[in-house]
């Protein structure tokens, strides 16, 4: 093979592996955004007291799923889309992420974090589709693992540790939503005005309503851990209802509810429009 044919084939193999990635993470971000549309649905129903019973969470967002016609495939194709999501990440980890400083330690790490994260929820999403996940709500899982947490040698202060990781990562993603450091991620140039405002918007407002709700949990699982009381650790659910119980009332847990719905769109922009 000549030195131009090999530099052509490493260019087309390179392109190659880029539209993978790109495929990838727009199914992964698609995938995101179905979840927090179906979950802030299911919290403004429940601030409006016109909730069926259902769980405000992963759960009862797959649960309205399954209701729906061809609702079957619809959940297997949502636990196929946060594998790509996993797989997505778990590239930025290995091969570093698009834009400057992408294959920084911090960025490739915080990459790894999101690639568990997000395949244990694939993991959950695709044992509910195959029937054995036992359809269990997301506070009942908190309270377990929190409980069998609790339990092994120096427990407390591992689920205090977790808890206060989640409490913080919840203020840093607030924090980068008001700032607007998604902008970065954005190819949006060619795009009118109006339709880029609309996107910071949703992001902006999203991103606060997320990050106040994994701020919540994760101060919920602290105080679990300080009182050694599985019972007092909150899933998503239990999270957003606690919201209706300050001096705000329901109309709190509806702003977060409708933050979420928000955030949802803003993913589904960010499936359109991130570099990757």
């Amino acid at each position: 093979m000549t030195v131009d044919g090999a530099v052509r084939e490493g260019v087309e193999t390179a392109s190659s592996g880029g539209r993978a990635r790109g495929v990838l993470a727009r199914c992964g971000l698609a995938t995101r955004g179905l979840l927090y549309v179906l979950i802030g649905v299911l919290a403004v129903r429940v601030g409006f007291g016109v909730s069926d019973g259902g769980e405000a969470d992963r759960t009862g967002a797959l649960q309205e799923l399954a209701e729906k016609p061809f609702g079957g495939v619809l959940v297997w194709a949502v636990g196929i889309g946060l594998v790509c999501m996993t797989l997505w990440r778990l590239s930025e980890a290995a091969l570093g992420a698009a834009g400057p400083g992408g294959d920084k330690p911090g960025k490739r790490l915080a990459a790894l974090a999101r690639a568990v994260f997000y395949g244990v929820v694939a993991f959950s999403v695709l044992s509910f589709a195959a029937g054995t996940g036992g359809g269990r709500s997301g506070d009942e899982q908190s309270r377990d693992v929190t409980a069998r947490a609790l339990d092994v040698p120096g427990g407390p202060w591992w689920v205090a540790a977790v808890g206060l990781g989640i409490a913080i990562g919840g203020v840093v993603i607030a924090v980068q939503a008001v700032r607007r450091t998604f902008r970065k991620h954005l190819a949006m140039g060619r795009q009118p005005e109006g339709v880029r405002k609309a996107v910071e918007f949703l992001g902006v407002v999203g991103g606060v309503a997320r990050g106040a709700v994994f701020a919540a949990a994760g101060s919920f699982a602290v105080h679990a851990a300080l009182s050694y009381d599985p019972a007092k650790a909150k899933g998503v659910d239990d999270t957003l209802r606690t919201f209706a119980q300050t001096p705000a009332g329901p109309w709190l847990l509806v702003l977060v509810a409708v933050g979420l719905v928000l955030f949802g769109l803003f993913s589904w922009a960010m499936a359109c429009w991130r570099r990757v």
